[in-house]
């Protein structure tokens, strides 16, 4: 493996456990899906109106997106970055191609550059910070005040941390942002900003708005919004011609027989804003469509969410009421059969560079929990080429002219259907997984794009390896025993990592009685990507887990 340190569930409660009596507001949708009892008890008193509007009603309160005369006369205003003004010095030819050479010359850019990162995620996410700083990056952390990430400054891995309530309301949390990164440069430890950036779900429409309010290179906000509402997802793909399921956007309980006449069945119900598989059902029939609506319009209502983790009101008055601040709008669209793919793609300078499939394994159902990956695609060579049209065409339509995308798609029996547009690196094993087949790192090149430089990644013209993973879903429910087998798996030939995401003594939670629990966080390789495949389902299908 590439990049990074590895963080098992005993150091990321190390780091909870070590800033206080709370653990910090976490934005990173990214984590793992199950917390010791201890620790969800814990959060329910953790109230982040920003963390909740972007989960659920992004994006909230933020700012509008500015119309183009108010973007230019903020583009008057402001002076031309260090970056950019070396740019303006150098031939387009030196930077525009994916060789070696010029790839070179892109880092070299990137050095001594300030570049903020808004919300430094789950401790898992150091690696990205630990890339920035080899690259000569002054690196500026925007969080919580009692975010894991402020050490940082004193191990010399980030010049500065600025310390942003993130509990507050999304406007709020904008104008101090703008305001702190503004100051940034004062000071002498940083320069003025060069770029903002995030690897963070949650944190892409407020960082989309600070660019834009800074004038720096970054995503428009209104395509950020239309990637973050699954109608207007739809929506513009219609509008583009591209194919797209049939939908319908369910206000209240009165249109509900009308979006199962509309869709029909089999179908699946979501939150229209969201993330993960938070809220996500099959439904099958007129009648489970009623009471699979009234099941999730329940679970919307009743959420407190902290440090990414989303648990339900327990009655004791702790909760968030999110009536007032989540968005109870949810979309039926229909069933779509097939394996999900992802297309991993990097745009610059409106045109694509980069895209790379993988395979996704089938979900449990009915809640689409995820199970199995493997890169590269197993699918045949036609069909991986429709599908990196339609994430290239999906991409475009939102209207989006750079950024590195994590497109999930499936290939249908009618064609390649998109399920939703990530405006930002997937999570989990994404970058390992393209950097170990191909050659490319996400994170470089999502550096690049937000500097404004060029990104022409070089791909190898062969993969280097196969690389499978998966998360490892509790079976049944009970309390988990000993997880000495799954750090035991560390030192087998081939596994990349082996993370226990759950504790002896956790409640875990099986298919049979909801969304089920991750248990482990497992990544193979071997030399082709149906062997480590194949390795990864033996070693999941050993695994002897002990749940009482």
């Amino acid at each position: 493996m590439s990049g990074g340190v590895v963080f098992s569930i005993d150091e990321v409660d190390d780091y909870d456990r070590s800033i206080g009596a709370s653990p910090s507001v976490q934005l990173d949708s990214d984590g793992r899906k199950g917390h010791s009892s201890e620790y969800m008890a814990s959060v329910k008193g953790q109230r982040s109106k920003f963390e909740v509007e972007q989960l659920m009603a992004s994006p909230g309160s933020l700012p509008k997106p500015m119309f183009r005369d108010e973007r230019e006369a903020i583009i008057r205003e402001v002076m031309p970055t260090a970056t950019f003004q070396m740019l303006a010095k150098l031939p387009a030819k030196l930077l525009n191609v994916p060789t070696d050479e010029a790839q070179a010359l892109r880092r070299k850019l990137v050095s001594g550059s300030t570049i903020v990162f808004v919300a430094a995620g789950m401790p898992s996410k150091r690696f990205i910070l630990e890339l920035a700083a080899s690259m000569g990056v002054k690196a500026v952390v925007l969080d919580h005040p009692d975010s894991w990430s402020q050490r940082l400054v004193g191990e010399g891995l980030i010049a500065k941390f600025l310390p942003i309530d993130m509990s507050q309301t999304s406007d709020q949390v904008f104008a101090q942002s703008l305001a702190a990164i503004k100051a940034l440069g004062s000071d002498g430890l940083t320069g003025t900003v060069d770029a903002v950036t995030t690897f963070v779900e949650l944190s892409v429409p407020l960082v989309a708005r600070l660019c834009e309010g800074l004038a720096l290179p970054g995503m428009s906000p209104q395509a950020v919004d239309n990637a973050r509402d699954k109608h207007e997802t739809r929506a513009c793909l219609g509008r583009a011609g591209l194919p797209t399921p049939r939908n319908f956007l369910i206000r209240s309980a009165a249109e509900v027989a009308q979006a199962g006449k509309h869709v029909g069945f089999p179908a699946v119900i979501k939150p229209v804003s969201g993330a993960a598989s938070l809220g996500v059902l099959k439904v099958e029939s007129f009648e489970h469509l009623e009471s699979s609506y009234n099941q999730v319009i329940k679970e919307l209502s009743s959420l407190v969410v902290s440090s990414g983790a989303l648990v339900q009101n327990d009655g004791s008055g702790t909760g968030v009421n999110a009536s007032c601040m989540i968005n109870l709008a949810v979309l039926l669209e229909q069933y779509l059969d097939g394996c999900e793919t992802d297309i991993d793609v990097v745009m610059s300078g409106g045109e694509w560079h980069y895209a790379a499939v993988s395979d996704n394994g089938p979900t449990l159902e009915p809640y689409f929990n995820e199970t199995w990956a493997a890169s590269p695609s197993l699918i045949a060579k036609d069909q991986q080429r429709e599908l990196k049209e339609l994430a290239v065409q999906s991409v475009k339509a939102l209207g989006f002219s750079c950024g590195v995308f994590h497109v999930e798609c499936k290939y249908t029996s009618t064609g390649p259907q998109l399920i939703e547009v990530n405006a930002r690196m997937g999570g989990g094993q994404v970058r390992e997984c393209n950097l170990m087949t191909w050659g490319v790192d996400l994170v470089e090149e999502s550096l690049f794009i937000a500097l404004g430089i060029p990104a022409r990644p070089v791909v190898s013209k062969v993969p280097k390896q196969g690389v499978a993973y998966c998360y490892v879903n509790a079976k049944k429910s009970g309390i988990m025993g000993s997880t000495q087998c799954i750090t035991d798996l560390a030192s087998k030939d081939g596994v990349i990592w082996a993370k226990p995401l759950v504790r002896a003594g956790d409640k875990v939670v099986g298919p049979a009685d909801g969304l089920p629990t991750w248990v482990c966080d497992l990544i193979v390789t071997r030399p082709t990507a149906q062997t480590a495949l194949d390795y990864l389902m033996t070693i999941e299908k050993e695994l002897p887990l002990e749940i009482k």
